[in-house]
C-alpha cells in the first residue's frame, strides 16, 4: 500500500512504498531550507495585487524544464490543477496556458476570502515548491461629506466630516477648498479586516468662501480619482458703494444740480436702503427716490457727509459721500470725492479740506513767528557812539549841539569810544 508523505514545509507529497517514510531527516531539513531560499530552482513566480471584484492571475513557470509534472495549489493545500486537470470543483479558476514550462490559471471575481498564499509545486528530484501572495485591495465602500450647518454666516467656523467606508487597507483622506489644500484630522476604526475612516475639517467661512466647494479626496491604491463635494453657503453683511452720476468727476459748484446713487450687494440680498446727512438734518430741498439722492440747487449749506445704509438679517453697512460746494467761479478741479463704505457706527471717509485748512494753519503760524523774531533782533542790534557826540542829543537845536561837540575836543586826552 502506497501513501503520501509531505516534506520541504511540510507540504510537497512525495510517493513511498508501504510504511516508509522520508529517506533521511537530514535531507528534509535540507530541502526544506532550499525551499525556503528558492536556491537553485527552476520555479518562478510572483506575488499578485488584485482590487476586489477583478481577475487575478497566477503564474508557475519552470525555466529549465525536464517535463516535470507542474501543479497549484490554494491556501488550505488543495489542488487547483495538476497539470491541465482541475480537481478543484471551482469554475472561477479557469486554464490561461498550460505547457512543459508554465501553469497559468486565472481566478475570476476575487474577493477577500481568496486572499493567501498559493503554492507551484514541481515534481523533481527533489520536490521543489514556491509560493506567491495573493493580495486583496478594497475601494471605499461609500464617500460621503457631512457638514454641521447648512448655511452658515460669515465670521463662524463650522464643523465639516468626511467618512470613507470599509477599505482595505486603510484610505487617507485629503481636504481642498477650492485649489487649496487643506488639513484635517482622521480617525481609524478597525471592523474585521476592513477599516473605516473620519476625517474632521474646522473650516471659518467667510463671504469669499459663498459658492466655493469643498472637496474630500481619498488616496487609495484600489482608487483614484475618488472625491465628493459640497458647496459651501455663507450668509454676510451688504457691501455698500456710493457713486456720483451727475456732475460726472466734475467741480460741485453752487446753483448746479447733484445727483448721487448707492448699490448694495449682500446675502440675503439687503431689503431696507436710506440716506441720511451725518451729525445735521437732510435739508428739505434734497429728493431721495429709491436708492438716488437727488440736490437741483446747491448751495453751501449743503456742505456734509451724506450717507447711505443698508441692512439685511446678517447686519448694517453704510458708505459715506463727502459734499462740498465750490463758488461758480472756481475752476480747480477738486480731489474726487471720497465714497467708502464702513461698518454700523464708524465713519471713515477722511475731510480732505479740513486737512488742508489745518497745514494753512500750521504754515501762518510759522510766518508769524519768523516775523517776530526778526523784529526781536532788529531792535536789540547794537549801537556805535563816540565820545565827540556826547551831549548832542540834549541840544535844543543844531548850534547848541556843534558847541557841545567842539567843548568835548578839548578834553582830547579823555576821549573815548563806547559800544552798546
Amino acid at each position: 500500500m502506497e501513501r503520501a508523505s509531505e516534506c520541504c514545509r511540510g507540504s510537497v507529497p512525495l510517493v513511498l512504498s508501504g510504511n516508509q517514510h522520508c529517506q533521511s531527516l537530514e535531507r528534509k531539513m535540507t530541502l526544506q531550507r532550499a525551499c525556503e531560499r528558492g536556491d537553485g530552482q527552476n520555479l518562478v513566480t510572483e506575488d499578485v495585487t488584485v482590487v476586489e471584484g477583478d481577475v487575478a492571475t497566477i503564474s508557475c513557470r519552470v525555466k529549465n524544464s525536464d517535463d516535470s509534472v507542474i501543479q497549484l495549489l490554494n491556501p488550505n493545500r488543495q489542488t487547483i490543477y495538476f497539470r491541465d486537470f482541475r480537481p478543484l470543483k471551482d469554475s472561477r479558476f479557469q486554464l490561461v496556458n498550460f505547457s512543459n514550462s508554465e501553469l497559468r490559471v486565472s481566478l475570476t471575481n476575487v474577493s477577500i476570502s481568496d486572499e493567501g498564499r498559493y503554492f507551484c509545486q514541481l515534481y523533481t528530484d527533489p520536490p521543489q515548491e514556491i509560493y506567491t501572495t495573493i493580495t486583496v485591495l478594497v475601494p471605499p465602500r461609500n464617500l460621503v461629506i457631512d457638514i454641521q450647518k447648512e448655511i452658515a454666516v460669515e465670521g463662524e467656523e463650522i464643523e465639516l466630516n468626511c467618512t470613507a467606508m470599509a477599505s482595505r487597507p486603510a484610505t487617507t483622506i485629503r481636504w481642498f477648498k477650492g485649489n487649496k489644500e487643506l488639513t484635517g484630522k482622521s480617525e481609524v476604526e478597525q471592523w474585521s479586516d476592513m477599516y473605516t475612516v473620519t476625517s474632521q475639517l474646522l473650516l471659518k467661512v467667510g463671504r469669499e468662501d459663498d459658492g466655493v466647494p469643498v472637496i474630500c479626496l481619498v488616496d487609495h491604491p484600489a482608487v483614484k480619482d475618488l472625491q465628493t463635494q459640497r458647496y459651501l453657503e455663507v450668509m454676510y453683511k451688504p457691501q455698500v458703494r456710493v457713486s456720483q452720476n451727475y456732475p460726472v468727476q466734475g467741480l460741485t459748484r453752487e446753483g448746479e444740480p447733484l445727483e448721487l446713487s448707492c448699490a448694495a450687494f449682500g446675502k440675503p440680498q439687503p431689503t431696507d436702503m436710506r440716506w441720511l446727512r451725518v451729525d445735521d438734518e437732510m435739508p428739505q430741498h434734497v429728493v431721495v427716490s429709491g436708492s438716488n439722492l437727488l440736490i437741483s440747487n446747491l448751495n453751501k449749506t449743503d456742505n456734509g457727509t451724506y450717507r447711505c445704509e443698508a441692512s439685511n438679517a446678517v447686519g448694517k453697512s453704510h458708505a459715506d459721500y463727502m459734499l462740498f460746494v465750490y463758488d461758480t467761479t472756481a475752476t480747480t478741479e477738486p480731489a474726487v470725492h471720497d465714497s467708502r463704505a464702513g461698518e454700523e457706527g464708524a465713519i471713515r471717509s477722511v475731510d480732505h479740506a479740513v486737512v488742508g485748512g489745518v497745514v494753512a494753519v500750521v504754515v501762518f503760524a510759522m510766518l508769524c513767528l519768523l516775523i517776530i523774531l526778526g523784529r526781536y533782533f532788529a531792535r536789540h542790534k547794537g549801537t556805535y557812539f563816540t565820545h565827540e557826540a556826547k551831549g548832542a542829543d540834549d541840544a535844543a537845536d543844531a548850534d547848541t549841539a556843534i558847541i557841545n561837540a567842539e567843548g568835548g575836543q578839548n578834553n582830547s586826552e579823555e576821549k573815548k569810544e563806547y559800544f552798546i
